[in-house]
């Protein structure tokens, strides 16, 4: 791709003890730029799907819709820690017996919508400060409960000798799915501390299309950048697609705003909008009889 930016996603296999922008600062030198973003931070012991957009497509960052994310993750009952996984400090540490059917009960009550407190070691702000940041301090501050959801929880495995288990969950962004291990030991009145965290869908790019660090090095060397990238459109198909026709495809990449009858798109819903050439250009939607463009990728 000499002579012309690059730009798409990449679905990246974070390795574990990596920071998210580890890995932002490694495809930097592996792509030779620094136009280079990620869309969700995982947490440093955490691995698995981290999409990494490049060039124009840095653009997505911000709008990644709230939909579903996946995880595969370890447990242990009996431990909490002030990280709520076990690379923290131990606070408190309780020896009573857990049966499966107790843990599954337990896990049940954080199905659907619930209200969340973020952790201490999180990237939420308050007041401009990120809680990592206080945690770091020694400060332990007040923080308001968050509306989440979980789509599906299941207890894969669980042994009542150890403790110890995996589960799957299915969540919406914004869920820490460490803090539902730890009110889940809460619930069950011993505690529990997340032992692994394996992301397995995000952005629309699933575990199995991850490429590591080592195989994105080793494609790019061999044929370019292109042999990484994915469609960005794949991040955005949650949102019907709507295509133009050549006639009003370059008044709406001007940013004119379509008449009904030009865009044929139903009113409020936003869309993966499409070039008379079927070429991604964006997000737009239908507001007030009109269609305009939410966010533009082309330019």
């Amino acid at each position: 791709m000499t002579g012309q930016e690059i730009s798409g996603v990449i679905a990246v296999y974070k390795p574990a003890g990596w920071t998210s922008f580890d890995v932002v600062a490694k495809m930097r030198g592996i792509l030779h730029t620094r136009k280079i973003g990620h869309g969700g931070t995982l947490d440093p012991m955490a691995e698995g799907v981290l999409p990494v957009f490049v060039g124009k497509a840095t653009k997505a960052c911000d709008i990644l819709p709230d939909v579903k994310k996946g995880y595969h993750a370890g447990f242990r009952l009996g431990l909490t820690t002030d990280t709520q996984d076990i690379t923290g400090k131990a606070l408190k540490e309780d020896g009573r017996a857990v049966s499966l059917e107790e843990l599954r009960s337990a896990a049940e009550k954080f199905i659907g919508r619930t209200m969340q407190v973020p952790p201490m070691y999180s990237a939420v702000k308050v007041d401009g400060k990120k809680l990592y940041e206080l945690a770091r301090e020694g400060k332990v501050i007040e923080r308001q409960a968050r509306e989440i959801n979980v789509l599906s929880l299941v207890i894969d495995d669980y042994d009542e000798v150890s403790r110890e288990g995996h589960m799957t969950v299915l969540c919406e962004k914004g869920t820490y799915i460490r803090t539902i291990i730890n009110d889940i030991g809460d619930t069950l009145g011993c505690g529990g501390a997340m032992t692994s965290l394996v992301r397995t869908y995000s952005a629309g790019l699933a575990l199995e299309e991850c490429l590591s660090i080592e195989d994105i090095q080793r494609i790019v060397g061999e044929s370019g950048a292109e042999g990484v990238l994915t469609r960005l459109d794949k991040c955005f198909e949650v949102y019907p697609a709507l295509k133009l026709n050549e006639r009003v495809t370059g008044l709406y990449k001007n940013g004119v705003k379509l008449r009904a009858e030009q865009a044929g798109a139903e009113e409020g819903q936003v869309y993966r909008v499409y070039g008379a050439d079927g070429g991604f250009i964006g997000l737009g939607r239908m507001t007030d009889g009109g269609f305009r463009s939410v966010k533009n990728f082309f330019v």
